[in-house]
């Protein structure tokens, strides 16, 4: 169950609704459907002395998967959530290609011209196309949230790992170094590090003991460099000899390699910050195992939304959570930006793009086509695909419909560059805390 979101005549957010209230007012004429992906509904009379409960959005961010939750800190109450996945990984893939085919031509036809690659100047704050696509993703979600629920508050995993804690404990004193929140940032970093299973033997699903590549007999530091996960077995027989010693020379080089999805995030996390800022609402910052500490208090197992729900020192020490509906919100573009496509060569093969729009249809939209008889008589909901001579083509549940006239489809939610999928319930209505297994090491 996720709230409805409700906006008064002048579209000002009010407090969301429980969806059985939201269909009352649907019936009863008292609202209209604004948008269907998240639902909103706006009202039809007035309500000028409303005062909305103030409300928080909470953002995990990750380099494939961000969670997202809307959390009223007076009560607890998670209000809606949702798992963001981006698509840098597509848009890099599409950059390569694109340049493999233009460096391909002007080897071949002006082989005699120097590079001029090298001569272009990056301004400052540049980031490559991948990290802007994420960095849009996020700001687009919080600037919509802002507009449909009433947010007074932002939170966010600024940094993944306390990194200067753990390379350097006696940066700010003991008192720092033995905090009950280090263990969480070193554990959660090599659980992320390590892929969650021994470095020995590949064990999956067994508790898991932080050990020493070089032991500290052998006069090892305790910096995380040094330091790797080991089921009891593999930690035992491994005594005080180093890996290399252990048979597993390779631990050594992937100990000091640097993680991949971490740095995409630090690559970002402080222009994010910065523009989170520039909206004029209060943000508050947590670290990664600010955010595994206060969910695993709270005995919550480990999903991206949960993460976002327990993101930083406001999180209420009791979170309802229970019966959540989980968006699956998927980033895939508005439309494809290249004119033609290429042959192996990297010439064109296909004639330009052809108009976007269609009887005011655009492909992405979502549509609820009623078909009166024929091959594909009833109704269909699906994604629409637009062709020149008004007959489209609608891809439901149940597979493609083809050859559709427009004037048989009504538009539900036009394209918006997301594909939205219900994701189910989190957790099982009316559980306690105490009854969700704890997550483990």
């Amino acid at each position: 169950m996720s709230f409805v979101f409700v906006v008064d005549q002048n579209r000002k957010p009010l407090d969301p609704v429980h969806p059985g209230r939201a269909r009352f007012l649907l019936s009863a004429g008292h609202a209209a459907v604004l948008r269907r992906y998240p639902f909103t509904i706006i009202l039809k009379e007035a309500r000028p002395d409303a005062q909305p409960q103030p409300l928080r959005v909470k953002l995990d961010p990750g380099s494939k998967t961000t969670g997202m939750a809307v959390v009223n800190d007076a009560s607890g109450q998670v209000v809606w959530a949702a798992d963001l996945a981006h698509r840098g990984e597509q848009v890099k893939a599409r950059l390569e290609s694109r340049r493999t085919q233009r460096r391909g031509r002007r080897h071949r036809h002006t082989r005699y011209r120097p590079p001029r690659f090298a001569n272009r100047t990056r301004p400052e704050g540049w980031l490559p196309p991948s990290l802007r696509s994420r960095l849009g993703n996020l700001l687009t979600w919080v600037a919509r949230l802002c507009r449909w629920c009433p947010i007074s508050a932002i939170s966010m995993e600024l940094v993944r790992f306390d990194t200067q804690l753990m390379q350097n404990a006696e940066i700010s004193g003991v008192d720092y170094q033995q905090g009950e929140l280090q263990g969480y940032e070193v554990r959660e970093y090599l659980l992320e590090k390590w892929g969650r299973k021994c470095a020995y033997c590949g064990a999956k699903s067994v508790p898991l003991q932080i050990e020493h590549i070089i032991p500290r007999a052998r006069h090892g530091s305790d910096r995380v460099s040094n330091l790797t996960l080991a089921c009891e077995t593999c930690n035992q027989a491994k005594g005080t000899m180093t890996a290399a010693e252990f048979g597993h020379p390779e631990i050594h080089a992937q100990a000091k390699r640097p993680l991949r999805d971490a740095a995409a995030v630090n690559g970002t996390r402080w222009v994010l910050y910065r523009r989170l800022q520039a909206m004029g609402l209060p943000v508050e910052t947590g670290s990664g195992g600010r955010t595994k500490w206060n969910r695993t208090r709270r005995n919550l197992p480990k999903t991206h939304w949960l993460d976002a729900a327990c993101v930083g020192e406001s999180t209420p020490d009791l979170l309802h959570v229970q019966q959540v509906m989980l968006w699956c919100i998927t980033a895939t573009g508005r439309q494809r930006r290249q004119m033609c496509l290429m042959d192996a060569s990297g010439f064109p093969r296909t004639k330009g793009k052809g108009v976007s729009v269609v009887q005011g249809f655009r492909s992405g939209d979502i549509v609820r086509a009623v078909v009166p008889a024929g091959k594909y008589a009833g109704v269909h909901i699906g994604k629409v695909a637009v062709r020149a001579r008004g007959s489209f083509n609608i891809a439901t549940q149940a597979g493609t419909i083809t050859d559709i006239s427009y004037r048989h489809c009504h538009r539900l939610h036009a394209a918006d560059g997301y594909g939205y999928q219900k994701g189910g319930a989190a957790l099982p209505p009316h559980a306690s805390m105490a009854e969700v297994p704890a997550p483990q090491f």
